[in-house]
Order: C-alpha cells, then structure tokens, then sequence
C-alpha cells in the first residue's frame, strides 16, 4: 500500500475514524456495496438491502437496472395502503408538527382510516400538498440553516413515493454517490473519501461548496430531471405539488421557483437526482475524457471533494464545474471552495519549496490532515486517529 517505504508521508483523518480502517469503503473498495465507484465505469449499486425490496419493486429495480432509458409510465400503483402504513410507521413518533398541527400519536388513533382516505386522495388526485413550516436551528458558525417541517400526511406520501423512485434511481446513481441513500451512511462516504486518498496518487484535492444548494436548485430542472426516468405524469404532479406547497414562515406563506425546503422526506432524493445529472455524470465523464491524470471523487448531498494527480487537471476542471453549475442555476461558493496541495507526499514536495505545512480541510465534520503515520503495521503510513 505504501510500496514498502517505512515511515512514509500519508494523509492522516485527525479525528474519530468513520470505521475500522481495515475494512475501507472507498472507490476503490465499493465491490463490498456492488458498486465500482472511483475505479470503475459508472456501473449502478445492488442494493444492500434487497431482501427487503418488495417483489413488485424488485421488478422495477430490475428493469430500471436493464434498460437504462426507460421511462416509467405506470408507478403510482406502487404507493398502496401498505407502503403508506410502513411509511408512517417509520416517521418519528414525538416530530414537531407542520401546519395542520397533526401528531403522530393523533394520526395512530384512527390510523386505518386515516391511511385509505390517504390513499384515495393519492390514487384520484385530490391530494392536496400542504405548506412546509419553517423554523431556524444554529449552525456551528452562529448563523441560522432554514429546516422545513412538513405536514404529517405529507410526510407519509413523500416516503412511500420517494421509496418507489429509490427502486430506480439506485439503479442509476454512480458509486461516488453516499448522501442520503439506502444502505449508504457518512461513515462510507468518510471511509471512501481516506481510502481513495491512501491509494491513489493525487497531490491535489479541490474541496468544492455550492452555495445555497437546497434554496437554489431549480425546480423546472429537476422536473425535466425526473422526467427523464419518470413517465408517470400521476408523479410528476405530486411533486410538482410539494414543490409549489410553499413555505409558511411568521404567517406569511411564500411560493418560489427555487428550492426544495431543507428537512422534507422528499428533499435528500431531489437533491440527489439534480446533482446526478447536474454533476455526477457530468464529472464521471471528465474525468474519463478530459482528465490527464488520477481523479478521485466523492460526494455527500451538496459536499463534494476532488482528488487530483496533477495541478493542471485540478484547475481545468474547476473552471469548468464552476460553468456546468451556472448552467443549471447553481454556484460554487467563492469563499468556501478551495484548492489545496494535499497527498501522501504533500509535506515533503512543500518542504522542499521552502513552504508550510499543507493546508487541511474538512468533510462531513472530520478533518483531513496530511502528516507521517508511524501506527500502521510495519510503519507504513496511512490512515490515522
């Protein structure tokens, strides 16, 4: 792994590590979830828990995996009684209301009932979305993140959709995909990230932030996205109805064109469907096409990392992903996204150059920090606490 020099510069994670380290996620690993992630094609994930893959959804888990154009035309069925029972089933039992004041405990006491009128509303139409309340929690930097609190039967009807599209979007999001996905945890996403970083020669690592990603994303894109694996206009008007809900903030409810609001069931899958195409795709296929050197990917939600073997590489493809987003209404924040000198050899190459230390970053709350690990067996290097 370190090509037998003892005492060798690595990349060291200066906190918790995500798992034991013997037991790596990254790319370079991800065959243990079935995907090729870093190393390979864009080749789709089986996913971990596919014994509990209802039979209906395996089919159409089976047929997004065979015909990769394919547009669905008849899902709606899907969402049954059944789906939207286990679907608030898993919804917290003590969450804060949204608007209509609706409790879990309350919606349990006449819980039968209460799922068929559901389901009806769904399967005729007449489901109607309400607005998201939205409330402010602290973010570590003393600053506010908006979270949206959707209705409880809201709720219900977005995990049992966003249930059927995971049947199909499993299929087709790459390896270097981790937030928010079955199976899939920050601990993976962390392990892939240090791995791919211990194994692959990159010096240079681009750690990107997109600004407002969840306020800005269009929501006509990510119809147009959708609509690209989803036929089924039935669907496609429950979310366009989520969308267009709005958000009721101090009694004033407002409707935009831009955003899913932050902490709705649904809002993790349509952030990951517009940054497929918006960038996983895009970036896959740069990588394959334009990249003279290794390139190392990982991405978290809207917290993407990019390793780079060479300088040049790094830098033409920041000039362009900063145009690819442009083009989708998205933006990388000025201040926030960095390029850095960063790899097992970083210290050194710096040293030389009568330089500092290399720069750290951070990703999902841990930070990167390259040093000389002398705890690996054999002392030689890698990953450590």
């Amino acid at each position: 792994m370190m090509n037998g020099r003892e005492k060798s510069d690595s990349a060291i994670l200066a906190m918790n590590p995500a798992n034991n380290a013997g037991n790596s996620a990254a790319e370079w690993v991800e065959r243990r979830a079935g995907t090729t992630g870093n190393t390979g094609p864009p080749n789709t994930r089986r996913a971990q828990d596919r014994a509990s893959v209802p039979q209906g959804l395996e089919r159409v888990r089976q047929a997004a995996r065979q015909r990769k154009k394919e547009r669905f035309t008849a899902l709606l069925h899907h969402v049954t009684i059944d789906r939207l029972r286990e679907s608030f089933h898993a919804l917290k039992r003590n969450a804060a209301p949204g608007v209509d004041g609706m409790t879990w405990r309350y919606f349990e006491a006449n819980l039968e009932d209460n799922l068929q009128r559901l389901h009806a509303q769904v399967q005729s139409g007449a489901y109607r979305a309400l607005p998201v309340r939205r409330q402010y929690i602290p973010k570590p930097d003393g600053k506010q993140r908006p979270l949206g609190i959707a209705a409880l039967e809201d709720k219900v009807a977005q995990r049992a959709v966003v249930e059927v599209l995971n049947a199909i979007y499993e299929e087709d999001f790459l390896g270097f995909s981790y937030g928010f996905r079955p199976g899939r945890s920050q601990h993976d996403a962390m392990d892939a990230l240090s791995t791919a970083i211990d194994r692959t020669p990159v010096n240079w690592i681009l750690d990107a932030d997109i600004r407002n990603f969840f306020d800005g994303l269009s929501q006509e894109w990510l119809v147009r996205f959708l609509e690209h694996r989803i036929g089924d206009q039935r669907i496609i008007r429950l979310v366009r109805k989520w969308l267009k809900a709005g958000v009721l903030e101090d009694g004033k409810l407002s409707v935009g064109e831009t955003g899913t609001p932050q902490g709705s069931v649904a809002s993790p899958l349509f952030a990951n469907v517009y940054l497929h195409y918006v960038f996983d795709l895009w970036a896959q296929r740069w990588r394959r096409r334009e990249a003279k050197g290794n390139v190392i990917i990982t991405r978290y939600a809207d917290d993407i990392v990019v390793g780079f073997e060479h300088e040049a590489d790094a830098r033409r493809f920041w000039d362009a992903m900063r145009t690819r987003l442009e083009e989708f209404s998205l933006a990388l924040h000025p201040d926030k996204t960095r390029l850095l000198e960063f790899g097992r050899g970083a210290a050194v190459r710096r040293k030389r150059r009568g330089l500092g230390r290399p720069e750290t970053f951070t990703f999902l709350g841990f930070i990167f920090i390259c040093g000389r690990s002398l705890n690996r067996p054999g002392n030689r290097g890698g990953w450590l606490v």
